[in-house]
């Protein structure tokens, strides 16, 4: 679950990849893995590839290093190549192995003469865990389509399957996926896109507004559980607990449902009482 408690942890910095592949129709898919049952953080949902950054580490390497690792898919080029161009190799498997069984990522890539490409990363959004959990990260999406020739797989370690699914999909799946609020959010996000093309060009947009989405914990108006208010929430600063970041001025794409509900084991994206999706 993505709210578990009332423990105020410290903050771990952290980094996701929104992979996306075009399909036969027009749209694309977006690529998820399911986290082990016994994972402490978002156990058995399906999330973005990602983790948290090892010491000295930056948020784009640490999100080329954490989709490596759990779905196998590189964004690497070789050390005399031009910048983003990825690499297709008999031996990615085996490099792989070697940085899961704890070799180190640069050192083992620069042995087979790669380094990591990393500008094919588009920043997408900066997701903060609220301060009632247990386990913390400051999170940096990034979105980027899955690279030719390369097939995601999941590490049968952290993650134990994968599924493609179209944004809208995802959304009516959100409750067998276990979907947390951040892949809820950013599906829906995706779902407003027609094509690869254009959500490229939505994240370059995105990061010209940067703000931090720190949801804070607000009693639900029902018995269905727990409910999340993001920073856009007319509620957000009055009636939510927690640490908080509240926008010091309005991103274009701070818009549409501003909280989450959790019902029936699922959160659900909603709009604040009185308001519309057109916000």
């Amino acid at each position: 679950m993505w709210y578990e408690g009332s423990v105020v942890a410290q903050l771990r910095e952290a980094s996701s990849v929104i992979m996306l592949r075009r399909t036969k129709q027009p749209g694309f898919e977006v690529f998820l893995l399911r986290r082990r049952k016994g994972a402490s953080f978002m156990a058995s949902a399906y999330v973005f590839p990602g983790g948290g950054a090892e010491p000295g580490e930056d948020a784009r390497t640490a999100a080329a290093r954490e989709l490596f690792e759990e779905a196998g898919v590189l964004l690497a080029r070789m050390l005399e190549a031009g910048e983003g161009e990825t690499l297709e190799m008999p031996s990615v498997p085996a490099i792989r192995k070697l940085i899961l069984d704890g070799a180190d990522p640069v050192a083992t890539l620069a042995k087979h003469g790669l380094v990591w490409s990393t500008d094919v990363l588009q920043p997408w959004s900066h997701w903060i865990t609220p301060s009632h959990e247990p386990r913390r990260f400051s999170a940096r999406f990034f979105v980027c389509e899955l690279p030719p020739g390369q097939k995601p797989r999941f590490d049968d370690i952290e993650t134990v399957d994968q599924v493609w699914v179209t944004p809208a999909e995802a959304i009516a799946r959100a409750k067998d996926l276990a979907l947390p609020p951040p892949q809820v959010r950013t599906c829906w996000e995706l779902a407003e896109h027609a094509t690869i093309e254009d959500v490229l060009a939505a994240g370059k947009r995105r990061a010209d507004e940067p703000h931090p989405i720190l949801p804070r914990v607000c009693a639900a108006a029902t018995n269905a559980g727990p409910c999340l208010l993001l920073p856009w929430d007319p509620d957000y600063t009055e009636r939510g607990s927690g640490d908080a970041a509240p926008l010091n001025y309005r991103p274009a794409w701070a818009r549409g449902p501003s909280r989450f509900v959790l019902e029936d084991l699922t959160w659900k994206h909603v709009d604040a009482p009185g308001s519309t999706s057109a916000g």
